[in-house]
């Protein structure tokens, strides 16, 4: 049976300058400096504030803008006929471009100087064509047979794939074309001279592989009949080979180095803590003034191409005046959220000392700034300060807690450095099993499971026992 009734339901609806402000704080220094200069190009009642730059103080009158001049033709704008790739300070640090080798690029080149026919290239391409990002070969040679057949259309067997396999393992970097860790390894070492601690590597690869990944040194001693020095030697030549070739040369033709541009900057001067936003390239914003005029003088007109007009100046000028709000909100946001951190941490700020580092939570900062955890964490999100000890993570602050034996409450960081220092000092001939690292962090103050102790060695990518064992 149906019913029909009413109910009343209260819900929030976030304006447009909410939402543009919610936009912009997620947004760390240098994407803002992109949507500013993109919000720019496209509203034309936006202005960039230049009367800082003058040495006069005199404000500049704003720009003459005709209504004309945005009626569409098929003219390409100025902006888009000129390179600008740096803002107002020009910092080069922060303007860097790269073009790298692509990797399949280079096989492929390598590939040319071969002695090969069209069907053959075609074949040691698509082979080529197959590997991961680190150079692997992980196809079975029966279905990169079948692929060859069914996406290229050529008609190959499983030995001359292998045959050409092998010519491509001849390429740089070396170790390319493996179908494995001990393949890679092999394939590298076999270029080195044939020195004793390189044979010893070999025949530790090519027989002892699962020994030697599983850490049981002396037992690769006893069944190779070599010293403890000997077994050093060889490991050190195993070291230095390179498990992923593929990654020498970047495919993406972009340097994947990331380029950090800090938030916020925090000195010390004479004691005490200042925090500054710096804005580099960001440029200041003003509403064009004569935009405002147009719309008044339009405004009890009759004319429909005046009214036309007055509707698009005022979409225009509205969308303008949120942006410029949103942005005064972003900072202010940014501003005290960043604050709220550093009196939170002050101790820590002045030294840099991790343990000085208090357990922090979102949840802290909201109650501090009156703004919603969902704020302070889009304020955390990608945002770096620069301080006098390092460039950090606003993420990098934040920790839960645990209690030391005196009650007082310790953070997880804190705990985890101790857990290295307990590792770092260890005899890694017999490296600590998580019950011993228990034992060893109990002895410093620190009350912990083992199961906390196994989670934070994971985070840390601190090995089992076993693994950490050396000679």
């Amino acid at each position: 049976m149906l019913k029909q009734g009413l109910e009343l339901k209260q819900t929030q609806k976030l304006s447009p300058l909410q939402i543009q402000t919610i936009k912009l704080i997620e947004l760390p220094t240098q994407e803002l400096e992109q949507r500013i200069r993109k919000e720019l190009e496209e509203n034309p009642v936006l202005d960039e504030d230049i009367k800082s730059e003058r040495e006069d103080g005199e404000d500049e009158p704003p720009r003459e803008v005709s209504l004309s001049d945005y009626k569409e033709d098929d003219s390409i704008p100025s902006y888009k006929l000129r390179v600008n790739n740096y803002g107002k300070d020009e910092r080069p640090q922060y303007n860097t471009f790269s073009v790298k080798e692509s990797f399949t690029q280079s096989l492929l080149e390598q590939l040319g100087f071969r002695n090969l026919d069209e069907h053959q290239y075609q074949v040691a391409a698509f082979i080529i064509g197959s590997l991961d990002d680190d150079g692997y070969l992980r196809r079975d040679i029966e279905s990169l047979v079948d692929d060859i057949a069914f996406r290229a259309g050529i008609e190959t067997d499983e030995k001359e794939v292998l045959d050409l396999l092998s010519v491509i393992q001849e390429f740089e970097p070396s170790g390319v074309g493996a179908r494995d860790l001990r393949e890679c390894l092999l394939l590298q070492i076999r270029h080195l001279k044939q020195t004793p601690d390189v044979v010893n590597a070999t025949v530790i690869l090519k027989n002892y592989f699962n020994d030697f990944t599983a850490r049981h040194f002396q037992r690769i001693i006893s069944k190779m009949g070599i010293t403890e020095q000997q077994m050093k030697d060889a490991m050190a030549r195993i070291v230095k080979l390179n498990p992923a070739p593929g990654g020498q040369i970047d495919d993406t033709y972009s340097d994947q180095a990331q380029q950090i541009v800090p938030d916020f900057i925090l000195n010390l001067e004479d004691g005490k803590l200042k925090l500054t936003m710096p804005r580099f390239s960001i440029p200041e914003l003003r509403v064009n003034r004569k935009y405002a005029d147009i719309l008044l003088e339009a405004a009890n007109s009759s004319e429909r191409e005046k009214k036309e007009a007055a509707t698009f100046v005022k979409k225009k000028l509205d969308s303008a005046k949120w942006f410029v709000e949103a942005i005064k909100q972003r900072h202010n946001t940014l501003q005290s959220t960043m604050q709220a951190i550093i009196d939170y941490q002050h101790d820590y700020f002045m030294d840099g000392d991790e343990s000085h580092l208090k357990p922090m939570v979102l949840k802290d900062i909201a109650e501090r700034t009156g703004f919603d955890i969902s704020t302070i964490s889009r304020v955390v999100n990608s945002k770096y300060i620069e301080t006098h000890f390092g460039i950090y993570s606003l993420k990098y602050f934040f920790s839960e807690g645990l209690e030391n034996q005196d009650g007082e409450e310790v953070s997880t960081r804190e705990l985890k450095k101790a857990l290295q220092e307990c590792v770092d000092a260890e005899d890694k001939r017999k490296p600590l099993t998580d019950d011993q690292l228990v034992e060893q962090m109990v002895s410093r103050g620190y009350k912990v499971a083992r199961r906390t102790i196994a989670k934070y060695r994971d985070q840390l990518n601190i090995p089992k026992a076993r693994l950490r064992r050396e000679l």
